[in-house]
C-alpha cells in the first residue's frame, strides 16, 4: 500500500490519464482515491476507482459527487475513531491510516483498512492520495487464531492433572502442576533424573515405560503408589511421544478412584447378599422380551415356581400378568419416567391364585443389554383388610345414619323404608324386607327394597294360621336364620313353595325383638344364586333389628304420647277457658280497686286538708301567749266547742259545751295531717305515673344557670339544718335537655333525705362530668354511709319497716325521683363512700 501510495503522490490526474489510472486500480486490490481539502474546508474527491464497486458495492460516481454517502457505510462504533484520525492526521499533516468496520448497503459486514499522504499546498489546500482494501479475511484469520490459542490455553488450563517433559534417560525437561499441591518445587524437580528423587523400583518401572512409549510411538499406560504426605497414594501415569527421545507424562491421583472401585466392589457384593435375602419378591429380566435372567427365593415362593421354570423364560410365558395390558403400561412408563414407583397390578401364581402387589422398577443395563429391576411387595393382606375396613366403615355409617333417623324422625314407615333401601346397596343383594306382627294374629310385609327383575313381597299376610305359627316359631327360636342355599336345606312343603314362589336361593333373616317378644324380622333374599353370608352382613343386620326394635317402640309411645296429648290439649282448652274468665272477674276487681283507691284518696285528701285549715286558724285564733312552755309550764289551751247527743234514738236540742286543749296537741295533729296529706299527694302521683308516666317538658338549658334560680330556693332548707352546699360544676360544660321544675324536685328530695338521715352541719358538694353524651350530677356529703343492701333498693317501691330509718313518704318520694330521672333518659343511684358520706347521682342527655 504504501508503494502505491508513493505512485500516486503529487499527481492531479488529468482527463487523459484516467484510463490509465484505472488499468492500475484494476491490477492493485482495493480503492484509490484522490482527495482535496480546500483552504476554506470544503472538500473535493478528485477521483475514486472502479475498486469501489467490490468493496463498497458503490459506484465511483456516487462517492465522487458526496463522499459522506461512504462515511455512512462505517459501523457506528467505529465512526468516532475514523473522524478522530483524520482530525489528527490534518492537524499533524502525517500520514493518516485507519481500520474499521462496514456495512454494505447488501448487508455484509467487511473490515477494511486506510492510508494516505497528506501533502500541503502553496494556496492552503491539503491534497491527499490514498488508498482503502479489504482484511475482513485477514481480520478473520486473525480471530480464529485467537480463538483457538484460547481454546488450547483453556484445556490445558483445565487439565487437573501434573505434566512432564521427560527424556529417553529419565530426566525432567520441565512440569507444569499449577494448583497441585507438590512435595518439591519446580526448580527442584526440573534437571533432575527420575532416579534421583524416585525410589529405585518405582525409577525403573518408569524407565522402561519410556522406552517403550518411545519405541511403540504409542500411549503408554502405568499404575503405581507412592508415599506422600498424606500416605500411601495411587497414581496413573499416561505417556506419549511428544519430541525426539523426548515423552510427555500426564500423572493423575487415583487414589478415590481405587477406592471407588473397591467400595463398587463391596457393595456388589452386598447387593447379592440384599438381593438373595430380600423378603420382597426380585426380578431382573430384559426390557424388550420380559425372558428372566435373575430372581430370588422370595419372587420363587410368590410365584409358586421353581427355579429352572422361571430362568429363560418370559413373563408371558409363565402368564404371571393378569391384565396383560399392564405390562405395557409399564413400558410406556418406564421410557417416559425413567423408573416406576408402586405400581399396583395384580399377579397370578402357578397355583391360579390372584395377589395384589406394589412393583418397583428400574432400568439397567447389563453387558449392554437393557433390563428391568423389578421389586413385588405382597399387599394382599393389606387389600383384604382394607376392604374389610370399608365394609366396617359403611355397616357403621348405616347403623350410624339409622340411629340418627330414629332419634330424629318419628315417622316409622320412612326409617324402615330408608333402611331396606340401605341395607339392599350395602348388601348387594336381591331383596330386603321388613315384616311386623300387627297384634291381631297377623304378619305383614311393610318396607321392602327389591330389584325389579324379581317379585315384590310388600304388602303380603300368610292367610294360613299354621304356616304364620311355623314364622314366629322359627324367628322365635333363631336368633339368626342363616340360609346359603334352600335346596340344600330341609324345610316344610309352606315354606319350599314360599322360596318358590318369591324365587329366593339363600336367606339372611332376623327377628326383632322387643324384650322377649317377637314383633317382626328383618329378611335379606338373594334370588340369582346361592350366597354365602358374610360375618359382617350378618352383625349387620342383627345391630339394625335392635335398632328397630327401638324404633318401632319409639312409634308405639308416640302414639300413645299423641293420645295423651289430645286428651292434654283438651284439658288445657278447659283450664284456660276457666284462666280467662277469671282475668276477666280480676280485670273488673282490678278497676273497682282503681275507682276505690281514687275515690277514697281524694276524699281523704279533702278531709285532711280541712282539717288542716280548721286547726290552724283555731291554733292562730284562739293560743294565748306562747306556743312554746318551758319546762314546768303548760301550754294556753285552746277552747273547743263539743256537740254530744243526749239520745241515739232521738235527736234532741245539742247543748254546745267547750273543751280546753293545749296547744302543742294541736300543732302535733297539724304535723300528723301534714304526713298525711304528703303521703296522699305521693300515692297520687305513683299512680299517676304508673297510669300515665312521668309527664316532663325538657327545654335546652345551661346547668350552672338552671342551679342558681334552683339554688336559692333551697337555702332556707339548709340554713334550718345548719347545712352548707358548695357548687363545684365548671361552666364551660354543654347545655342539658330537662324539665327544670322536675329536676328541683329531684335535687329537694335527695337533701331532705340527706338532711334527715344526718345531725346537723352537713357538708354537701355538688359536681358534674361529661360521660357519654350524658352529664354525671353528683350530690355528696360527708355524712353516714349505708349499706350495699340499702343502697341497692333506695329507689326502688316497696313498703319499709317501721323502725327503716326511710319513712314511708320520702321512700315514696325517692321511688318518684327515679321515675322522673328515667323520663329523661338517664339513670340514678347513690354510693356508699368507704370513710364516709354518700354520693348521689343521676344522668342527663346532652342537647343536640
Amino acid at each position: 500500500m504504501d508503494e502505491a501510495l508513493k505512485l500516486l503522490r503529487k499527481l492531479e490526474f488529468p482527463p487523459e490519464t484516467i484510463t490509465l489510472l484505472d488499468k492500475i486500480a484494476a491490477i492493485l486490490p482495493g480503492m484509490i482515491f484522490q482527495f482535496r481539502q480546500q483552504a476554506d474546508g470544503s472538500q473535493i474527491v478528485l477521483y475514486v476507482s472502479s475498486g469501489c464497486r467490490e468493496l463498497s458495492e458503490l459506484e465511483p460516481e456516487l462517492i465522487q459527487a458526496d463522499w459522506q454517502i461512504l462515511y455512512q457505510l462505517i459501523h457506528p462504533q467505529d465512526r468516532t475513531k475514523f473522524k478522530k484520525s483524520l482530525a489528527v492526521a490534518f492537524a499533524t499533516l502525517k500520514p493518516w491510516h485507519w481500520e474499521g468496520r462496514i456495512m454494505t448497503p447488501s448487508g455484509k459486514l467487511k473490515w477494511i483498512q486506510g492510508a494516505c499522504q497528506l501533502e500541503p499546498e502553496a494556496n492552503g489546500d491539503i491534497l491527499c492520495n490514498g488508498l482503502v482494501i479489504d482484511i475482513t479475511h485477514r481480520k478473520q484469520t486473525e480471530e480464529e487464531l485467537r480463538t483457538s490459542e484460547a481454546r488450547y490455553q483453556a484445556i490445558l488450563a483445565a487439565i487437573p492433572d501434573l505434566m512432564f517433559r521427560l527424556s529417553r534417560d529419565g530426566e525432567y525437561l520441565d512440569l507444569k502442576g499449577d494448583g497441585i499441591s507438590l512435595t518439591l518445587t519446580k526448580e527442584e524437580i526440573v534437571g533432575k533424573n527420575m532416579r534421583d528423587l524416585l525410589p529405585s523400583e518405582l525409577a525403573l518401572i518408569g524407565q522402561e515405560t519410556i522406552a517403550k512409549t518411545l519405541d511403540a510411538g504409542t500411549l503408554q499406560t502405568c499404575e503405581y503408589q507412592l508415599p506422600t504426605p498424606r500416605g500411601i497414594r495411587d497414581f496413573e501415569a499416561r505417556l506419549v511421544v511428544s519430541g525426539t527421545d523426548e515423552v510427555l507424562a500426564i500423572v493423575r491421583d487415583i487414589t478415590e478412584r481405587k477406592q471407588a472401585e473397591t467400595s463398587l466392589r463391596n457393595l456388589a457384593q452386598k447387593f447379592a447378599k440384599a438381593f438373595s435375602c430380600s423378603p420382597d419378591p426380585i426380578s431382573i429380566s430384559t426390557l424388550k422380551e420380559g425372558r428372566f435372567i435373575e430372581v430370588n427365593d422370595s419372587f420363587i415362593q410368590l410365584s409358586g415356581y421353581e427355579q429352572n421354570e422361571v430362568i429363560g423364560h418370559t413373563d408371558f410365558d409363565l402368564k404371571i400378568w393378569v391384565n396383560e395390558g399392564d405390562r405395557t403400561q409399564l413400558l410406556a412408563d418406564l421410557q417416559t419416567k425413567g423408573a416406576i414407583r408402586n405400581l399396583e397390578f395384580t399377579f397370578r401364581r402357578k397355583s391360579g391364585e390372584v395377589r395384589t402387589t406394589l412393583l418397583s422398577a428400574d432400568v439397567i443395563d447389563l453387558d449392554g443389554v437393557p433390563c428391568i429391576l423389578a421389586i413385588n411387595h405382597d399387599i394382599t393382606a393389606r387389600k383384604q383388610a382394607e376392604a374389610q375396613m370399608r365394609l366396617t366403615a359403611q355397616r357403621d355409617r348405616l347403623l350410624t345414619e339409622t340411629l340418627v333417623r330414629i332419634r330424629s324422625s318419628l315417622n316409622l314407615a320412612q326409617i324402615l323404608q330408608t333402611t331396606v333401601s340401605e341395607v339392599r346397596q350395602f348388601l348387594q343383594a336381591d331383596r330386603v324386607f321388613i315384616g311386623l306382627n300387627d297384634y291381631e294374629v297377623t304378619v305383614k310385609t311393610i318396607a321392602e327394597s327389591v330389584d325389579p327383575k324379581y317379585p315384590s313381597v310388600l304388602g303380603w299376610t300368610p292367610e294360613d294360621k299354621s304356616y304364620l305359627q311355623e314364622l314366629k316359631t322359627i324367628f322365635s327360636t333363631h336368633r339368626v336364620r342363616v340360609v346359603e342355599d334352600v335346596n340344600q336345606i330341609t324345610v316344610s312343603p309352606k315354606l319350599q313353595a314360599h322360596y318358590q314362589q318369591f324365587q329366593t336361593r339363600a336367606s339372611l333373616a332376623v327377628p326383632i325383638m322387643l324384650g322377649e317378644e317377637l314383633i317382626g324380622a328383618l329378611v335379606a333374599n338373594q334370588c340369582s344364586a346361592p350366597r354365602q353370608w358374610r360375618p359382617i352382613e350378618i352383625d349387620l343386620l342383627q345391630q339394625l333389628s335392635e335398632q328397630l326394635a327401638i324404633a318401632i317402640q319409639q312409634a308405639q309411645l308416640y302414639q300413645e304420647l299423641a293420645e295423651l296429648n289430645t286428651n292434654l290439649e283438651r284439658q288445657v282448652e278447659e283450664r284456660t277457658a276457666q284462666l280467662q274468665q277469671k282475668m276477666q272477674e280480676l280485670e273488673k276487681l282490678q278497676q273497682v280497686k282503681d275507682v276505690v283507691l281514687h275515690t277514697v284518696a281524694h276524699d281523704l285528701r279533702t278531709t285532711v286538708m280541712g282539717n288542716l285549715m280548721v286547726m290552724k286558724n283555731l291554733l292562730e285564733n284562739g293560743a294565748v301567749g306562747s306556743r312554746e312552755s318551758g319546762v314546768g309550764e303548760k301550754s294556753p289551751p285552746v277552747l273547743l266547742c263539743s256537740s254530744t247527743p243526749l239520745s241515739e234514738s232521738s235527736y234532741p236540742a245539742v247543748s254546745q259545751q267547750s273543751i280546753p286543749v293545749p296547744s302543742s296537741i294541736i300543732e302535733r295533729m297539724i304535723q300528723g295531717n301534714d304526713r298525711q296529706l304528703a303521703m296522699i299527694n305521693s300515692l297520687l302521683e305513683i299512680h299517676c305515673c304508673m297510669e300515665q308516666g312521668v309527664t316532663i317538658h325538657p327545654q335546652q338549658v345551661n346547668l350552672n344557670t338552671l342551679l342558681e334560680k334552683i339554688l336559692p330556693d333551697l337555702q332556707p332548707l339548709l340554713w334550718q339544718n345548719q347545712a352548707t352546699l358548695e357548687n363545684l360544676i365548671n361552666e364551660d360544660l354543654p347545655l342539658i335537655k330537662t324539665d327544670p321544675t322536675q329536676l328541683q324536685t329531684v335535687l329537694l328530695t335527695l337533701l331532705i333525705y340527706s338532711l334527715q338521715q344526718n345531725p346537723p352541719g352537713l357538708k354537701f358538694s355538688l359536681t358534674a362530668t361529661v360521660v357519654e353524651r350524658m352529664i354525671k350530677i353528683q350530690i355528696e356529703h360527708n355524712g353516714v354511709t349505708m349499706s350495699k343492701a340499702d343502697s341497692d333498693r333506695l329507689f326502688d317501691l316497696y313498703v319499709r319497716e317501721p323502725q327503716a330509718p326511710c319513712s314511708t313518704i320520702l321512700g315514696l318520694k325517692m321511688y318518684l325521683c327515679r321515675q322522673i330521672i328515667q323520663a329523661h333518659g338517664g339513670e340514678i343511684g347513690v354510693i356508699s363512700n368507704r370513710k364516709r358520706g354518700l354520693s348521689f347521682w343521676f344522668t342527663l342527655s346532652v342537647a343536640d
